[in-house]
Formats: C-alpha cells, sequence, structure tokens
C-alpha cells in the first residue's frame, strides 16, 4: 500500500490525499575546515515559516532557517559547487510516474538497448519494449488488502495468520461502520459551509486568513465562518478536502459492503500471482490506464528528481538521477510477487538506489521479497523504505518489507527504513502518524507537507512516510553520483551515522501524554542531513 498518511477525519491533521570505502571521484575543494551540522539544543523561530519555505522545507537547514530539513541547499553551495557526479538511476517501485510531466520527463531513465515501439525484445531481458521501466500491473489499478486476499483464500497462510487477519477485517468493518455517519456529516458541512462563503466573499476559491476576516452577524455565516475555520486547518484546499473524504466514505461503504472480499482485482492482470516463475505479464506503460492513479508515485520521483532551480514546482534532492519506473502498487496491497520481481528489474537495469514507499502488516510470500533484496546487496544496491503511517512500534508490529525475519537480526544490510519528521523543530519534530522502532527504523526524514509533482503538471503538498524515504532516497542519490566507488552498505551506514542527533524529549503518535527521547524511536536517533551525509563521504572516500 502506498504509504501516504491516509485521510481519515480525527484528530489528525488532514494533509495527504488518498490516505523509509573506497576512493572519491572528485576532489575539486577540501573541507578539512568545514563542520558538521548538529542540532541546537535550543531554537527560537524567526517567523511563521513563509509558503515558498514551506515548498521547500526539507531542503533547509535546522540551523540557519529553523527548520528541521536537510541540509540540501546549504550542500549544493558549499560542499558540490564546481563539482560533477556521475548518473545515478534511481528505481521508483510505486504507482506508476507520470513520464511526460514538465518536471520529470527530462530526468528519466531510458533502456537504450530497447527499440521503441516494435514488439521485440531487443535486449532479451524478459519485458518488450521496457523503455522507461515496467508495469508489472498490467491494466489493474485498485487490488485487495493482503489480509483481504488472505480471507478470500486461506490457503495462503497458516491458520494462526488467517484467524488475525479474519480479525483484522472485523475490525476494519466495525470502524467503518462507526466512521460512516462522520464522513457523511463532515462532507455535508464542508458542502454546505463551501457554499455559503463563496457567496459570502463572491469568490470560489478563498484562504484561511480571509475566512478569519468575515465579520458578520449572520448566524449562517458564523456557522460557515467556523466550520471552514475547521476544514482549512487540515491544510488541504476545500475540493481537495472534498475528494479526500468523499474517498473516505465510497471506501467506508465498500468495506461495509464486503465489496472487495467479492472482487478479483488481480483477473486482469492474468497471471498467477502466488506463482513467482509466472513472469511473462504486464506491459510497457509505466503510467498505467490512468493518470489520476498514479499521484502517489509521481509524486515519489517529484521528491528525489524534479528539475532543480527552474522556477517549476519545487526542487529535487539530487541532480544527476535518471528516474527508473516500476509499476507495482495499487490503490490497495501490493503483491509480494510484483515487488520481487521489480526490485530485481530495477537491479538489473542498473539502478543504484531503489525507493519503497509502501508496505503492510501480511506477506505470505515475504521469502520472494527477501531474496530481491539479498539480490539487491549482492548487486551493489541500496533499497530505502518508508516505516509507515500507523503510529506504531514495529519493533513489535508486522510492518513488510523489512530486512528482518525475527526483527532482530538483518540478513541483509543494504534496506534503510525511514521514519517521517514535522517541520516544526521541537516537541512535534516527529510527524504524528509515523512508525518508529529502536531496532526496525533507522533513520528520519522529511515527510510532512512535502510539494512535489504531481500528474498532469500540477504539483501538491502530500505527507507520509511515502515522502520521507524519497527524501533520504534523494540524499542517497547525492553520495552515489559524487562518491560512485561508495558501497550501498556504506551509503546507508553514511545516511545513519552522519545525520543530526537531537536528544531531547519529543511527542510520539500526535498524543501530548506520550513524550520520549528521540534517541529511542529510530536505531540512529538522528535525522537525515545531507551537508553532513558528503562531509563524512569525502572522508570515507579518502
Amino acid at each position: 500500500m502506498n504509504t501516504i498518511k491516509p485521510i481519515y477525519i480525527s484528530a489528525f491533521a488532514l494533509l495527504a490525499l488518498v490516505g523509509c570505502g573506497a576512493s572519491k571521484q572528485v576532489s575539486n575543494t577540501t573541507n578539512a575546515d568545514l563542520v558538521a551540522i548538529s542540532a541546537p539544543l535550543n531554537i527560537k523561530k524567526k517567523a511563521p515559516i513563509a509558503e515558498n519555505d514551506l515548498k521547500r522545507w526539507s531542503h533547509l537547514d535546522i540551523v540557519t532557517d529553523t527548520i528541521p530539513g536537510m541540509s540540501v541547499d546549504k550542500a549544493y553551495a558549499e560542499l558540490l559547487k564546481g563539482k560533477k557526479g556521475v548518473p545515478v538511476i534511481v528505481g521508483i517501485v510505486d504507482s506508476g510516474v507520470d513520464i511526460e510531466h514538465e518536471d520529470l520527463k527530462s530526468v528519466l531513465w531510458t533502456n537504450t538497448k530497447e527499440i521503441a515501439g516494435n514488439g521485440i525484445d531487443d535486449d532479451k531481458n524478459g519485458y518488450i519494449d521496457d523503455i522507461h521501466g515496467w508495469n508489472f500491473l498490467g491494466d489493474s489499478t485498485k487490488e485487495n488488502l493482503e489480509y483481504e486476499r488472505i480471507i478470500k483464500d486461506k490457503t495462503l497462510v497458516d491458520d494462526a495468520t488467517y484467524q488475525e487477519a479474519k480479525a483484522l477485517n472485523d475490525k476494519k468493518v466495525a470502524e467503518a461502520a462507526a466512521g460512516k455517519t462522520r464522513s457523511e456529516q463532515m462532507l455535508e458541512s464542508i458542502t454546505a459551509g463551501d457554499a455559503v462563503l463563496v457567496k459570502h466573499l463572491g469568490k470560489p476559491v478563498y484562504t484561511v486568513e480571509e475566512v478569519n476576516a468575515i465579520v458578520s452577524q449572520e448566524p449562517a455565516i458564523q456557522k460557515s465562518k467556523a466550520a471552514m475555520q475547521q476544514m482549512l486547518s487540515y491544510g488541504l484546499p476545500i475540493a481537495d478536502l472534498k475528494v479526500a473524504v468523499q474517498k473516505q466514505l465510497d471506501d467506508q461503504v465498500a468495506l461495509i459492503n464486503g465489496d472487495n472480499l467479492k472482487t478479483d482485482y488481480r483477473k486482469v492482470v492474468g497471471d498467477n500471482p502466488n506463482d513467482i516463475t509466472d513472469t511473462k505479464y504486464g506491459n510497457n506503460n509505466v503510467m498505467g490506464p490512468d493518470k489520476n492513479e498514479i499521484l502517489h508515485g509521481t509524486h515519489v520521483a517529484g521528491i528525489v528528481a524534479q528539475n532543480r532551480n527552474n522556477v517549476l514546482g519545487g526542487d529535487g534532492v539530487a541532480n544527476n538521477v535518471q528516474i527508473l519506473t516500476v509499476r507495482a502498487v495499487p490503490d490497495g496491497d501490493e503483491y509480494d510477487k510484483d515487488i520481487a520481481l521489480g526490485i530485481r528489474y530495477a537491479v538489473d537495469n542498473g539502478a543504484k538506489v531503489i525507493n519503497g514507499s509502501f508496505g503492510k502488516s501480511f506477506s505470505p510470500h515475504k521469502q520472494w521479497v527477501y531474496d530481491a533484496i539479498k539480490y539487491a546487496e549482492k548487486k551493489d544496491v541500496l533499497i530505502v523504505h518508508a516505516a509507515g503511517n500507523d503510529a506504531k512500534d514495529i519493533d513489535y508490529a508486522e510492518n513488510f518489507p523489512n530486512d528482518s525475519e525475527d526483527k532482530v537480526k538483518e540478513f541483509a544490510d543494504n534496506l534503510i527504513t525511514i521514519g517521517a519528521l514535522n517541520f516544526e523543530y521541537g516537541n512535534k519534530v516527529v510527524a504524528r502518524f509515523s512508525n518508529i522502532g529502536k531496532i526496525n527504523v533507522d533513520v528520519f526524514a522529511p515527510g510532512v507537507k512535502i510539494y512535489a509533482t504531481t500528474p498532469n503538471n500540477t504539483y501538491k503538498y502530500l505527507q507520509g512516510t511515502s515522502m520521507a524515504a524519497p527524501n533520504a532516497a534523494g540524499v542517497a542519490a547525492l553520495i552515489r553520483s559524487y562518491y560512485p566507488k561508495l558501497s550501498a552498505k556504506q551509503v546507508k551506514h553514511i545516511l545513519m551515522d552522519s545525520g543530526i542527533a537531537i536528544s531531547t524529549d519529543v511527542i510520539v503518535g500526535g498524543k501530548a501524554s506520550d513524550t520520549r527521547s528521540f534517541s529511542a524511536l529510530s536505531q540512529s536517533g538522528k535525522i537525515v542531513n545531507a551537508y553532513n551525509a558528503l562531509l563524512m563521504a569525502e572522508k570515507m572516500s579518502k
């Protein structure tokens, strides 16, 4: 499942739509006198964050800008100026990418060994006309959640796992029934309140500041003002909020009616998802059949590599990047088979970094994915994986894929799991939805209100560990571009070891009553910092 924070009307803010040594290549400058960045114990904000800064806050500096970004701008200005890196292929295993987007089309990986449109597997890699990647989902967009697939076919797992899946489904149905009325009421409130304010203000779109400035004694306007102040506080335009709530309501109704359990979404793909040897499926349309369904993957790709400094949208973290698209994550849970084959495809086609902004709680064929992770390790490929958005401790809760069969001992050292940061430095720095884990989360990166590419030449804010992972993947790509002889293992540990340590207590799960030391929430106890990472890469490469 795409790990954008789901739109669920609760105490959580609604920001997401739909919902972790060798030798240097260049050394034109010496970093001997440069000092690594460390987190100030006390920080006084200069001012509320401006919109232009918010759009690229993950690139800003924790000391200079009073925002817990990754110091990307500082790294480019002080460490990379005048240096030339090598191209790095980054595999985006996700819902698909809008390869026609104005801010992405110049950074696409192109398979030069393949002749476009001739219907022949020219490079004999098993995939016909795979010019920009491969679509393992074919014409499918929606899919069951894994626990639903288990309920439909109990032979996939042992009885204990089946009972666990059934209990989860029962719980989800009960929650949907309880939430349906709330969603209906919220949708009604948005629609009614918006209509009143549109008429009052004389404009179809308005800001929270304009709503705050309304002065009226009319009860209907006062009521609508209060309602829309609350709605706008969620951080979404009203039109987008309506869409999100409607989707939530539709999903709740579908759960209550058991629609997903009655539907075989995989049929259109035409393969046997429980047979890893059945590989002749999918197609080369990496955007899939519907551009509206590739928002997630397009956003993830943009965070890594949208063009820098071009007046369009935001800036990608990494230059010198080629995006290789692997469409394998539907609206629903991804299949283990698609992920395993997708990782292998990206590896075999030259990816040095793979971003995986997806996850699930059940994995009937997890060994296939484990084997793919080990294969990537053997080929020196770093996999960056999102930690998940359930506000759970994944040292105990299941979160697949992972790099440990027992949640303690890693079987590979090329997978790094990323938690999500908020843009507020202080006790709210951990995103309220982010999973944590002293053993199984490695490091944190910006994941709240991240601005990046979305389909059809648009740009939006989304949030989730889905956004934190590509921020970290972008830094990894920077390292692999400017210090290409460093191994995937070395890059992983640079991201962890060079990060900025936060020694203060922070709020966990958005609960003010639950405060813990930040150092206890991940293995490193740090946040990714591009400046520090490049300094460390320079030292390690000598």
